[in-house]
This record gives structure tokens, sequence and C-alpha cells, in this order.
């Protein structure tokens, strides 16, 4: 539903950003009866088949997967495309690899590559099943008032909305989290990564793949049919410098730097890049007001795990709203959202420390601590029950 004629709504919950997480938080809510209001100011692309696949792209785990199945966005994704990845290999020098797959814990997949848009239209079709869920678009806020118990927002079409709750799924430079006082911790990593798709020889594959440079790590995300997403981290100056370079130039130049397990006969098709930087909210909320994904966190997408964590954020979220309501209490206090933060704050730390862990370590060729990281990967490669926990919090769990 697009919803631009009333000019004044009254709405349970307000949720600015239209993405992945802030969609599958608007159907969660929407789901417990909440009267809520989606304001994004883009609309996805339609999907056809004969489209060239997107540079943007996520390994969805199991976990975000159920979370999406309950969202009934699900099937829809698969109607259109995705591919299941069964293994995880990771590495530094040849012979100390730590290799993961599906069946050393007896599931059918760890996750899918989806391309985000598409995750993104799946949970749009979705709206299409709650009558109390406004879809504004396209549309910008332009201002928030505090109100009795309350927010007002202020649209740049005039459209006023009054709130109960006011959250902030929009992005790393989230409009909310400034408008809130909300501080943010980080910085850059002055490196940035470049995304390349390109079409192989090979049939489609199922393992993803990493390996680690002191320039950054080289990797592989499989894609639907002859395709495959590489992702290349390096020096910002040497990223700028690839970006510039012709197709078959930048080809020449994967061929030299990418390892030999790569498929040769491939060929770029499409390529870009993005800064990597590191950002972490103080807080998750303030009164009548609460963030999660980007606006939240920023981390290293060394492991590909923004979007899982942003739809963990989005389940948390969910969980509260349904404990509050399931026992009468008011979900728009500050009680509430201190027990989302609780349940996601630390998690959110943990895993963007491990990957800032991994970054400095690989980062540093020195030889002692070249040789230890090694060892410690071969270690790794050795089924016990560590390494099948370290699976399932692949997946999410």
């Amino acid at each position: 539903m697009i919803d631009n004629d009333k000019q004044r709504l009254n709405k349970d919950v307000v949720i600015l950003g239209g993405g992945m997480v802030g969609a599958a938080t608007a159907i969660g809510l929407a789901q417990l009866g909440l009267t809520v209001a989606l304001v994004e100011a883009f609309e996805p692309k339609a999907f056809s088949p004969e489209q060239p696949l997107d540079l943007r792209v996520s390994a969805i785990s199991v976990a975000s997967e159920q979370l999406l199945e309950r969202l009934g966005a699900l099937d829809t994704i698969a109607t259109m495309r995705q591919v299941a990845y069964k293994g995880l290999e990771t590495w530094e020098l040849d012979g100390f690899i730590t290799q993961f797959h599906s069946d050393q814990i007896g599931v059918s997949h760890l996750g899918h590559i989806v391309e985000n848009r598409i995750v993104q239209l799946a949970l749009w079709q979705a709206f299409e099943q709650h009558d109390n869920l406004t879809l504004i678009c396209p549309a910008k806020a332009e201002q928030f008032i505090r109100i009795d118990d309350g927010i007002r927002v202020q649209l740049d079409n005039q459209m006023i909305i009054n709130t109960r709750l006011l959250i902030g799924a929009d992005g790393a430079n989230s409009q909310v989290r400034q408008w809130a006082g909300i501080g943010i911790t980080g910085w850059d990593y002055a490196q940035s990564a470049m995304l390349i798709n390109i079409e192989t020889e090979t049939a489609e594959q199922d393992v993803t793949w990493q390996q680690f440079t002191p320039k950054g790590p080289r990797s592989l995300l499989p894609l639907p049919g002859n395709n495959a997403s590489l992702v290349w981290y390096d020096d910002a100056n040497r990223i700028a410098q690839l970006s510039n370079l012709s197709h078959q130039a930048l080809t020449e130049q994967i061929k030299l730097h990418f390892p030999d397990r790569l498929d040769k006969g491939f060929k770029v098709i499409d390529h870009g890049s993005f800064k990597l930087t590191r950002r972490h909210a103080q807080r998750y909320y303030d009164d009548n007001v609460v963030i999660l994904g980007d606006a939240a966190h920023t981390i290293n997408p060394l492991a590909g795990q923004g979007v899982n964590l942003g739809f963990k954020d989005a389940a948390a979220l969910i969980d509260c709203f349904t404990d509050a309501i399931t026992h009468r209490q008011c979900w728009w206090h500050q009680d509430l959202l201190a027990k989302y933060q609780a349940k996601r704050y630390r998690d959110n730390q943990l895993m963007m420390s491990t990957m800032d862990l991994f970054y400095a370590s690989f980062s540093n060729d020195l030889l002692p601590l070249k040789l230890l990281r090694n060892s410690a990967l071969k270690i790794a490669n050795i089924d016990s029950p560590i390494k099948q926990k370290v699976l399932k919090y692949a997946m999410g769990f």
C-alpha cells in the first residue's frame, strides 16, 4: 500500500527506512496487530529474470531465512533467484586451510547468497498481506517533534504522522540516531572493498571462500548460474586505481592477485567499491526511539555478517514486543527498549570485535605471527565440537 493522499496519520509505530531490516521489522510488528507506517525514499526496481545480477549481495544465514519465512518472504525470494552455499573455506598459506561444510552438522545448506534488492522486494510484496501496514514512498522525514508520550514526524510531502515509537532503520548515517542524540564510536579502516561480478566457465558453485593477504582478503561468493561475486579488499588508493581500469585490464589484475583456484576463464561483467568503516551506537534507544541494523552498527564485512546482525536485531525487537503485548505491558516505554538492547548490544559488540581481531591479525606480515595464525587455521579444521559450534554460529544460531 502506497499512501501519500492522507495528510495526517496516527500510527503505533513509524519506521524510517524500508531496506531489508526496516521492511522485516515493519512486517513483524504488523503481524502483532500494531499499526505501522514505513517511510522510504526509493522504491526498489522490479525484478525480471533477464536483468543482470546486482553488485550488492548478502550471505543470508539459516537463522535469517527462518525469520524471512515467518514474515512471508522466503518463498518469494525462491521464485526470483538465489544460490545455496554449503561450504565456507578460509586460508592464508596453502596447506593451512579451514573448511566448514553443511554435511558436518547434517544440514542441507549454511545459507543462501541473494541480491539485497531481491530480499527487499520479497519483503515489500509481503506488505500486501497487512492492512495495518502503510508504506509511504517516495518520502523523506523533514522534522521530528516530541509530543505527549510520543513523536510527531513531518515528511517532505507535507504528511504528518503521530506515533508512540519511532524506529530508525535508516542506515549508517541514520537521521533518527542523530536527531535522538545517540553518539557513535568507531573508525575508518583506511581500506576499501571492490565488488566484482564475473561470468565463469565453471557451473554454479556451492562454496564461498576467502584467502587472507597482508593487503586484505580476496573472496568469492557463488551466484546463480555461471556467475560469481569477487570481493577485493585493499588500500583505498589501490581500489580507486582498480576502479578506473577497463574490464579487460581488471581481469588481468584479478588473475595476478587472486588464488589459483579461481576459474581463469572468467569475464568481468560489473564492478563497484565502498570504503570500510566500523561504527557502533553508544546505545540503541532513547525516549520513544529505537535504532537497529546499520543505524546501530556497521561491521567489517570479512564474514558477511552485516545484514544477518540486522535481522537478529529485528527478530529481537519483535520478540520483545510480542512479550510486552502478551503481558499487556507498554511496548513503547524505555523498559522494553532496554530489554531489546540487552539482547543485542553484547552480541553485536562481540561479532564486531572478532572481525576486528581477524582484520588486525591477518594485516600483519610478521613471520612468527603468520606461522601462529596459520597453525590456528589448520587446528580449527579438525572436526570437533568447537568446529560444530562455529558452524552453527555461522548459520546464525
